[in-house]
């Protein structure tokens, strides 16, 4: 008997891509088109991702390492959060050319998976479904992160 079903391919990249909440409605298939897209940069400790205030083109995700996010030249004082693998950040600039409202800096020796805003419009032309699926977890993402806001600010509003 031929088994007309062969198992996907997958590859470290593409498991670990599916762990992610950013990815984690897409078939085997949307994942393999939109890994096509996504870049991987490494940083060393200490290292600027992106200063505040800078144009945001692209969402991170770490793949390796730990990331600070924090006020410009303020790296303890103005530390806002420390991410670690499998979190993303920088996710706004998918949705607008605002500048950025932190500094982001390899914490550790990182590994970073870059999507860029231009990469993502794009998507958006040529598979739609694909980048829907993205954006109602990017805005999933976002909501619980206003309501987290509220509730450290004592609003009682119903986000």
């Amino acid at each position: 008997m031929v088994n007309l079903f062969r198992p996907r391919r997958t590859t470290p990249r593409l498991e670990r891509l599916r762990n992610l909440s950013l990815f984690v409605n897409l078939t085997p298939t949307e994942l393999e088109i939109v890994d096509g897209l996504l870049h991987e940069r490494d940083y060393q400790a200490g290292e600027v991702i992106f200063d505040e205030g800078e144009e945001g083109q692209a969402i991170y995700i770490i793949a390796a390492g730990e990331v600070l996010i924090c006020r410009q030249g303020q790296s303890d004082a103005g530390r806002v959060a420390q991410l670690d693998v499998g979190t993303f950040f920088g996710e706004l600039a998918l949705l607008d050319n605002a500048p950025r409202s932190a500094q982001a800096r390899a914490a550790t020796g990182c590994q970073l998976i870059v999507f860029f805003r231009d990469d993502f419009v794009g998507l958006l032309d040529t598979h739609a479904r694909i980048a829907s699926k993205i954006s109602r977890e990017l805005a999933r993402h976002l909501g619980a992160r206003m309501r987290d806001m509220a509730l450290a600010s004592g609003v009682h509003q119903h986000l």
